[in-house]
């Protein structure tokens, strides 16, 4: 991420999402690491959380959401 990266605010849907303030990126949940948004694939409309792959995704779904697996 360049000096002018920007975290975009979403909203989660099942099968896409709505920007809700531009950016050029969006934190995991998980692991706390920057999506650009061209690259994010995996979310949680339920949680409404964005995570960086699969593993990360199913972990924190498998949890009930990235806040649980933190506490572990």
């Amino acid at each position: 991420m360049g000096a002018m990266s920007l975290l975009a605010e979403l909203h989660y849907d099942a099968s896409d999402f709505d920007v809700i303030r531009p950016g050029t990126h969006v934190v995991c949940a998980v692991t706390g690491d920057p999506i650009p948004l061209d690259q994010l694939k995996y979310w949680s409309a339920e949680f409404q959380e964005a995570y960086r792959g699969a593993h990360e995704a199913t972990a924190a779904i498998l949890a009930g959401g990235a806040k649980n697996l933190k506490q572990a």
